[in-house]
């Protein structure tokens, strides 16, 4: 296996030179930088990371924390969110995915562990974790969830105005019986989807009807089962808004077995954008929630905290977007 004095005694420099070299330090000048990264390549030189670790006294590892992994996280949003941290980190750094839940020892994050950390939170629960890992001083982002604390950097989306303007538009084709499936009790992306839901209804002096609220959990599921409770109804509604679209999934197939067509028997909206949404049969008229570009300015901000741990910590919000397709009908 080559070493750094192996490439050392090719470029005629010191081992010191080359370690400085190959993890970018400003004092190397830029040609002989180039030098040693050319030879190290030609050498096919791989990395020590455990020896990088313990001279460096860095981890090389980001943690990457979802409420839970188990309850409320569908395997799309998972690889959507992984897409867009790896679209921007560093190829050096591993990233490690654990639920927030499945921690039996808060002790066991520590800056030894993790040089940064980044938070999909769904709930107030989290703010235990959270602010212990703060007080750690490790490098930490929110996403997700907006939080009251200005010293905490943040990056969320506006659910809530996404979902309003995609109800205005339901309102706006003709219909007044609407109908919304929830998301998982407790998560605040549930609660903030719920209240543009109402926002809408409100603004359009539309009274919500407590029979048409059915409790969901984000999965396929959920939304079959609450779908078909709410095709049993006496006057069952025109519209129904689904949290996400996993149950807007759910939700359609519980309408083919009933035998209601979608959308002239009943229209569906769902929320995020998932890949299937325009695939299904008909395409899926969803609010895309741009969980990528999130999770991308997410780890944007967190290498900025890692490279200066001073940067002032600030609180972004990602716009969301309507994508009309074919699961709404003019009523």
């Amino acid at each position: 296996m080559v070493t750094i004095k192996d490439i050392a005694k090719v470029a005629g420099v010191s081992h010191t030179t080359v370690s400085r070299a190959l993890n970018g330090n400003p004092l190397i000048r830029k040609d002989t930088r180039e030098r040693i990264e050319k030879i190290a390549a030609e050498l096919n030189y791989i990395p020590n990371f455990s020896a990088k670790s313990l001279v460096m006294k860095k981890s090389y590892t980001i943690g990457l924390f979802f409420s839970s992994i188990d309850q409320g996280t569908s395997a799309s949003f998972l690889v959507d969110v992984i897409k867009g941290i790896n679209h921007m980190l560093d190829e050096n750094y591993s990233l490690t995915v654990h639920g927030i839940d499945s921690i039996k020892h808060l002790d066991s994050i520590s800056p030894r562990r993790f040089d940064g950390i980044l938070v999909m939170s769904q709930s107030d629960a989290d703010n235990e974790f959270i602010y212990h890992v703060k007080r750690t001083r490790i490098p930490l982002v929110v996403l997700n969830r907006h939080l009251e604390d200005q010293g905490i950097m943040n990056v969320v989306a506006d659910d809530r105005g996404g979902v309003r303007e995609a109800i205005d538009y339901a309102i706006a084709q003709g219909h007044s019986k609407l109908a919304m499936i929830e998301g998982k009790a407790g998560f605040k992306s549930s609660a903030e989807r719920k209240q543009g839901f109402l926002d809408s209804l409100l603004a359009h002096s539309l009274l919500p009807n407590p029979e048409y609220f059915a409790s969901g959990d984000y999965s396929i599921e959920s939304g079959y089962r609450t779908m078909s409770s709410l095709l049993a109804l006496s006057a069952p509604p025109s519209l129904v808004f689904c949290a996400n679209d996993d149950m807007a999934i759910g939700a359609m197939n519980a309408c083919y077995a009933a035998g209601v067509p979608v959308p002239d028997g009943i229209s569906l909206i769902g929320f995020d954008d998932i890949v299937f949404a325009q695939y299904t049969n008909p395409a899926l008229t969803t609010v895309r929630r741009p969980i990528t570009d999130i999770s991308e300015l997410g780890t944007k901000k967190l290498i900025e905290l890692m490279l200066d741990p001073e940067t002032r910590p600030e609180q972004s919000l990602v716009q969301t977007e309507f994508m009309i397709r074919r699961t709404v009908a003019s009523c």
